[in-house]
């Protein structure tokens, strides 16, 4: 079988931006991982949209790693110049969820089928509290990670478009300089940049590399 060419994520969500009414706001709901990954995705997308982020990770684990990550995110937005107006809505720390869906894979790495299962736990939870919001889209800041798989998160995101009938905006944010440019924001604003994406399992990793 012949290998499908593979996806312009960030052509595809240039062409949504393109097709916005003129004079119009849509509202964005936006799954936000951390502030760090949310700060070049916030400057670029804030010029198109109302945007409300979803705070919800279940895999950020201690507690306190948690509060943290979600204090600097509301600390990012209260100081950045945003064009148009963002909000926070934060999801309930479900650690147990994340554990239980995570039974039996604890050895594998970042990208593997236990990070794939975090990504549908989380973005389903994403989509099911954009539909009381009202949104007229849902993206999730993810992609811009190198060490995430942006064709696994944007297929994720399709089917759950059809099930909950609200459009996936497609993003790649790493692209055209979108990680490079995080870093800058992340250094000017001072914020806490982790080097594990927040389970327990990648701090592991991360310190096993270390040694």
């Amino acid at each position: 079988m012949d290998k499908q060419p593979k996806q312009n994520y960030q052509r595809k969500l240039e062409e949504i931006i393109k097709k916005i009414p003129e004079g119009t706001i849509p509202k964005l709901f936006l799954h936000a991982c951390c502030a760090p990954c949310s700060s070049y995705v916030l400057e670029y997308l804030s010029q198109f949209f109302n945007i409300t982020l979803f705070f919800y990770n279940p895999n950020i684990m201690p507690e306190e790693e948690y509060q943290y990550r979600l204090s600097e995110l509301r600390r990012l937005i209260s100081e950045m110049p945003l064009k148009n107006p963002v909000s926070i809505v934060n999801g309930d720390w479900e650690y147990k969820k994340f554990i239980e869906l995570a039974k039996g894979l604890e050895h594998l790495p970042e990208r593997s089928e236990r990070c794939q299962r975090c990504i549908e736990l989380r973005l389903e939870k994403t989509f099911q509290a954009a539909v009381e919001q009202n949104a007229d889209f849902v993206t999730t800041t993810l992609s811009i990670s190198p060490h995430k798989d942006a064709e696994f998160i944007n297929n994720t995101g399709v089917l759950l478009s059809s099930k909950y009938n609200i459009p996936w905006l497609f993003s790649d944010f790493k692209k055209k300089g979108g990680y490079l440019r995080s870093i800058e924001l992340s250094k000017e604003y001072k914020l806490y940049r982790q080097d594990f994406c927040g389970c327990v399992y990648s701090r592991q990793a991360r310190e096993q590399e270390k040694r």
